[in-house]
């Protein structure tokens, strides 16, 4: 491509994170701001707390949700908000929530139980009774999901419309140089092209074309147009099939529109199913 796009013809592209970057990019200074404000909420209490606590309760809870994290991303994708399943997929995302906010909480529960373990300090997860904690958790999980989720979508359907604004559309001719002069042909126009040595013959309802060439470049160039190889040497444009006749050798025989008979090899056979 030579039209400027320049990821494409010189340079890297660009990089860009994919949802379960951007979720850890944005948990590190969503956790240091939750864990200066319990810091500065306990001193503001005259409670006794080491500076480095708030930072390990905050960064803990932060590991343990960004190792979720694609977890829902396969969720998004399976049950994804769109379509006629849009309020079935609303309700199982709601009913994911609780086995989110049960690993979370089985996740915290090990990582802090064994920190302190080895550090000889005591802390008590469960301090305010198992289903009040788990309450108090899965109440803040749900915000937590419905963000993640919110990425995983929001990033699909951005790809997405990257993805079509870099597709080009077909063309609606294709240059063909014949000797001395250039043709411009209407893909729909050619019916079959064939190897003829160092030259590729192109058919049309008109007549034939000699052009210098391998079939398999003008596969490539063709690629995407509805043109099939049905033989070693042979491509047909499956818009102009009229017939397919299977033979006694397991091969096959393409009648076109225009009544041509084109003889097909077996190998080949699954490009027009």
């Amino acid at each position: 491509m030579t039209d400027g796009a320049q990821s494409v013809t010189s340079g890297k592209a660009p990089f860009r994170p994919g949802p379960w970057g951007v979720i850890a990019l944005i948990s590190l200074p969503v956790g240091i701001v939750n864990a200066t404000s319990v810091l500065i909420e306990l001193r503001r209490l005259e409670l006794p707390v080491h500076p480095a606590e708030p930072f390990f309760w905050e960064f803990s809870s932060v590991v343990v949700l960004v190792l979720l994290a694609p977890l829902v991303g396969r969720a998004v994708r399976r049950w994804p908000f769109e379509g006629p399943g849009l309020w079935t997929s609303l309700a199982i995302h709601a009913g994911l929530t609780v086995p989110f906010a049960l690993a979370h909480v089985a996740g915290l529960f090990a990582l802090r139980q064994s920190i302190y373990a080895l550090i000889g300090g005591d802390y008590d997860f469960f301090g305010d009774g198992v289903w009040l904690t788990l309450l108090y958790e899965w109440r803040k999980d749900v915000l937590t999901y419905a963000i993640f989720v919110a990425v995983y979508s929001g990033m699909a359907w951005l790809a997405s419309r990257r993805d079509a604004a870099n597709t080009l559309p077909p063309p609606d001719r294709i240059e063909v140089r014949e000797g001395g002069r250039t043709l411009f042909l209407p893909p729909s126009e050619i019916a079959w092209l064939e190897a003829a040595g160092n030259y590729v013959e192109i058919h049309t309802a008109t007549g034939t074309h000699l052009v210098r060439g391998t079939l398999a470049a003008w596969e490539h160039r063709l690629e995407g147009l509805g043109f099939v190889r049905i033989h070693r040497s042979r491509l047909i444009n499956r818009a102009q099939v009229g017939a397919l006749q299977s033979t006694g050798s397991g091969d096959f025989e393409v009648t076109l529109i225009g009544g041509a008979k084109l003889q097909g090899s077996r190998r080949f056979r699954a490009g027009l199913a």
